[in-house]
């Protein structure tokens, strides 16, 4: 006897319809009534969920951060990396996963305009991405990874922020055989922001300048 098939969550129906949609006409549905009735649905199950294609573009994005969050802490060896090996784990993985949906990704990335720092499909994508990179940051300040400077140790998440969406505009406009030159991007823009935010010869000038005062 056949295995009856699970039926699939309505968000997860809405947000495949949706991406099929627009990958097939180039465009959003005209309407969420439309949209909802092509889908043999009533327009409050989609409300139910989402209240407009803005919000579901979002949590479609938000998706893709979760799904590579899922797949880094599904590996054992992901708790001992260093704050420096997640930070480019997380970069590595979820061009994976943008990779599998990338004729979808293009779409938005390339709407986005340059010097936008928050793209309104990016932000719960943000919110995720800051939550994970505040751990990031905590275990590399416990472990003198990174240093907790004055003023500036509270904006690193915004640099890392800002780190994030160059690499998703450079792997959109990347035409390297599988996207090497995104993998050599990468490893450059974390090692660079490891270093300023690490321990530097001024920090050591600052610690001792600090205790020759403090033992005059």
């Amino acid at each position: 006897m056949a295995k009856k098939q699970t039926a699939k969550p309505v968000d997860l129906k809405i947000k495949e319809a949706y991406i099929d949609f627009v990958l097939e006409n180039g465009q959003e549905p005209a309407s969420i009534y439309k949209f909802a009735k092509d889908l043999k649905m009533k327009e409050v199950d989609f409300y139910n969920h989402y209240n407009s294609f803005k919000a579901l573009k979002k949590h479609i994005w938000a998706d893709f951060l979760t799904e590579t969050i899922e797949n880094l802490h599904a590996e054992e060896s992901f708790v001992e990396y260093s704050s420096r090996e997640k930070l480019l784990a997380l970069y590595f993985t979820i061009i994976e996963v943008l990779k599998a949906n990338r004729s979808y990704a293009m779409m938005d990335l390339h709407e986005m305009r340059k010097g936008d720092l928050k793209p309104a499909f990016l932000e719960v994508f943000k919110k995720h991405f800051y939550k994970f990179v505040d751990e990031l940051l905590l275990q590399g300040k416990e472990t003198e990874e990174i240093m907790d400077r004055p003023v500036i140790g509270d904006r690193y998440a915004e640099g890392l922020w800002i780190q994030t969406l160059f690499i998703l505009q450079f792997w959109a406009n990347d035409d390297s055989k599988d996207f090497e030159k995104t993998d050599a991007a990468i490893e450059k823009a974390v090692n660079v922001a490891y270093d300023l935010m690490g321990k530097s010869p001024l920090d050591s000038m600052f610690d001792f300048a600090k205790f020759i005062f403090q033992n005059r």
